[in-house]
């Protein structure tokens, strides 16, 4: 009964081993893989110097193709910007807003003066040139250089001029060519625009200097630049502000006031006609001045941050060398142009010192006074404002006083 246990027992464990070696490979295949396997290895081992040297020379004819190509064609050439030893440089590079038609100056008003200089580091020295240098005055993109670098090479900077629109005259005409020979600098004469800068995609221009190409033998010269601005057509002019305004421009010179616009005809309608009209009104009830530009909008009035900007605007005007005398019956004001005090004397003639005047100015007497010479503006005896205004103020009080005496006794 034991044998014949143990018989299945046995047949059951040989089975899988049978399985088992039909799945495994034969010692004479593995052999032959390993033989495969090195020989693949050794072929590999050889053939790669081949394939490494073959690869290497491609590549380096296609390098050699690509260069002779980027060699020929011009746009693809790597230029360094060329040292430049010395320089174009405008004196004064601010300008403002410009029209058509109307000579080109700077931010004062004032003509450009044009120089040669040499920068070494942060220093910049002015040169005299040794040979006459011929200078030619271009427009240049607004945007150019695209960064805050200094230095460019000629061909980026050839490359941003503007020229006219189609069809059109050249951009800037008159005297667009100088000579820089004796002086440190040239004066530019009379330079305008023909057209505005709205066409360009930075919408403004840069003013820019170069020698005339093929007329030095100085080597690199820079070229000279302004800062950039907008360019506007003349019948645009008319409607333009003034920087700063006179007391006599009308008041929509201002800014935020346009030209037969709402606050326009509001204050024309209130007798506000002119800067002047403004800023005295300003001095007296600045409020009610408020009121009137805000219409309809009661008692707020504009907003603030415009009240100030016009307001901001309108005291940059220079209120001139007029004074304006108002005699009280015990006080004797006088008032710049703008309605603002510029002394008290009491009924002897003593002038005020700082202090009591700053006391004087809150005083209700002293205000009421201010807003009566307002009222009675154009019967005020008007002087001129002393040269040393703190030892003749007196004598200006007196020379009315003796003129009020005079007409008295006539």
């Amino acid at each position: 009964m034991a044998a014949k246990r143990i018989a299945p027992d046995i047949e059951s464990d040989d089975q899988p081993k049978e399985k088992r070696m039909k799945s495994m490979p034969s010692f004479a295949s593995v052999i032959g893989e390993v033989m495969m396997a090195k020989s693949l290895q050794s072929f590999v081992n050889s053939f790669e110097p081949l394939l490494r040297r073959v690869v290497n020379e491609e590549v380096e004819r296609g390098i050699q193709r690509t260069m002779r190509t980027m060699t020929r064609v011009p746009s693809f050439r790597i230029q360094a910007p060329e040292p430049a030893c010395m320089q174009l440089m405008f004196v004064n590079k601010d300008l403002p807003t410009i029209f058509t038609c109307n000579k080109i100056t700077d931010i004062n008003g004032d003509s450009l003066n044009l120089m040669l200089v040499e920068k070494i580091g942060d220093q910049i020295i002015r040169k005299v040139p040794q040979h006459p240098i011929k200078v030619e005055i271009v427009v240049i993109d607004g945007d150019f250089p695209s960064t805050d670098r200094d230095i460019w090479t000629v061909d980026e900077f050839n490359g941003k001029i503007v020229k006219e629109r189609s069809g059109r005259r050249p951009l800037i005409a008159k005297d667009v060519h100088y000579t820089i020979k004796h002086g440190y600098c040239v004066t530019l004469g009379e330079i305008e625009f023909t057209d505005n800068s709205s066409w360009i995609r930075s919408r403004k221009f840069k003013l820019g200097a170069r020698v005339v190409p093929g007329t030095s033998s100085d080597g690199r010269i820079l070229e000279a630049l302004t800062e950039a601005f907008i360019v506007k057509d003349q019948r645009g002019e008319v409607y333009k502000k003034h920087y700063p305004p006179m007391l006599e421009d009308e008041v929509w010179r201002l800014e935020k006031i346009g030209k037969d616009g709402k606050f326009h005809k509001r204050l024309e309608l209130a007798g506000i006609k002119s800067v002047q009209d403004f800023l005295k009104l300003s001095a007296i009830d600045s409020i009610k001045l408020k009121k009137i530009l805000g219409g309809k909008r009661g008692k707020a009035g504009i907003p603030d941050r415009m009240w100030d900007s016009i307001l901001k605007h309108a005291k940059t005007c220079n209120v001139g060398n007029k004074l304006y005398i108002c005699q009280g019956s015990n006080f004797t004001i006088t008032l710049d142009a703008t309605c603002n005090i510029f002394s008290i004397h009491n009924i002897d003639g003593e002038l005020y010192s700082n202090s009591d005047f700053r006391s004087y100015i809150k005083n209700e007497t002293i205000d009421q006074l201010v807003k009566n010479a307002y009222k009675n503006w154009a019967s005020l005896q008007e002087v001129d404002r002393p040269v040393n205004e703190s030892l003749q103020l007196s004598q200006v009080f007196l020379n009315f006083v003796s003129i009020i005496t005079k007409f008295s006794h006539d």
